[in-house]
């Protein structure tokens, strides 16, 4: 009995080897086929990213290529295009060499449908204009004299002192700094380089365009300041008077010009300050200084908006308002103001500028030469006036 019990247990031991067995190789045939696979996928895997790899660098080859070529157009482009610039540039150079041999002519272009309004109202409309005793000239038309130079900045201010005898160029680049230039005359302007010139370091730095320059004292807003006016000598360079302008410099004087907050003025009158004030809604008030004493003689509150304008100057007590559009167009004037009261904007037609289509950042009144020195877009430029006496007109 014991021995069949023995052979049974033998029996089934045997039995459960063989079944573990067959399961083992089974398995193991079976992470086999996994595992081949396995590699068949990660071997089609490098063969797709070897080709992924030679797409990209073919691209790159080609785009490198294209980059090469554009290269070479854009160096040709530009080529033609200084070619181009200084073809303009000399043609401008000869028109303007020709105008002056030709003064008389009106440089003046003005589309013939404009004109032909313009002559319809001034024959339904004859203006006279009166300045009162002090001034008895009124502005009649703007013409183009001749672009100076293109020095300095693109925003910036130059001039000349009035003061009888006097033939010294100011020149400010940018609209802050303390370091002005001084030229001995225009013809040595014209001619020189900005290196040649006299320096003249200021004890404070300057803001905006709106300096002016009377019998050898610079007027100009401090910079840093809301509405400090300083009277500097510039022999010694030192401040011989400085002021506070009560409500000034709150905004721009000029809305496409935002960073003159004081614009100074001269004329056959004496010294100006230009400046926008909120309380007025905006509108630019003119203020009359002592040149002396930098003291306050009368303020004007004028009709003439801020809005859309560019600069201004002053002929004989009379604000004249340049306009023009943000992105740069045909300068105008649309808005004067008369202290005296015989001049008004709506008797007035619009009198265009030449034909040129920039901005001006600053424009001063010269009442010696009759003329306007003003900074356009980079370019020092020098209208000339017409003005008639009211008998003229």
């Amino acid at each position: 009995m014991y021995t069949c019990v023995l052979t049974l247990l033998v029996l089934s031991l045997g039995l459960g080897h063989a079944q573990r067995s067959t399961q083992e190789a089974f398995i193991m045939q079976y992470f086999e086929r996994r595992i081949a696979q396995l590699e068949e996928r990660l071997i089609k895997c490098e063969q797709n990213t070897q080709r992924v790899d030679q797409k990209i660098y073919d691209l790159s080859t080609e785009v490198r290529g294209q980059l090469a070529n554009m290269e070479v157009h854009r160096t040709e482009v530009k080529t033609q295009v200084d070619s181009v610039a200084m073809r303009v540039e000399r043609v401008e150079r000869d028109v303007e060499y020709l105008e002056n041999k030709t003064p008389n002519q009106p440089h003046i272009e003005v589309e013939e449908v404009l004109m032909e309004q313009q002559m319809k109202d001034a024959q339904k409309k004859k203006v006279k204009i009166t300045l009162g005793t002090d001034c008895d000239i009124a502005l009649t038309g703007v013409k183009s004299l001749k672009i100076v130079k293109k020095a300095g900045d693109v925003y910036g201010s130059w001039l000349k002192d009035p003061t009888k005898g006097s033939a010294k160029i100011y020149f400010f680049s940018g609209n802050k700094n303390n370091t002005l230039l001084e030229f001995k005359s225009l013809k040595t302007f014209t001619e020189g380089r900005l290196a040649q010139a006299h320096p003249i370091q200021l004890p404070f730095p300057w803001q905006g365009t709106g300096h002016v320059v009377y019998n050898g004292f610079l007027y100009y807003h401090r910079a840093d300041t809301p509405n400090q006016i300083l009277k500097v000598h510039l022999l010694n360079r030192t401040v011989a008077d400085s002021m506070l302008l009560p409500g000034a410099g709150r905004l721009p004087t000029y809305a496409l010009t935002t960073h003159t907050f004081l614009d100074l003025a001269v004329d056959e009158l004496g010294l100006w300050v230009i400046y926008s004030d909120p309380e007025f809604g905006g509108n630019l008030v003119i203020t009359k200084l002592d040149k002396s004493s930098l003291a306050v003689e009368h303020i004007w509150d004028t009709t003439c908006k801020s809005h859309n304008a560019e600069s201004a100057f002053m002929i004989c007590g009379t604000l004249y308002v340049v306009y023009n559009s943000r992105y740069g167009g045909r300068s105008s004037i649309q808005c004067l103001y008369d202290i005296h009261d015989t001049i008004h904007s709506e008797q007035s037609p619009v009198l265009f500028f030449p034909k040129r289509y920039t901005n001006h950042y600053s424009m001063h009144y010269h009442p010696k030469d009759k003329q306007l020195y003003a900074w356009d877009d980079g370019y020092q430029t020098i209208y000339k006036v017409d003005l008639k006496s009211k008998a003229e007109v």
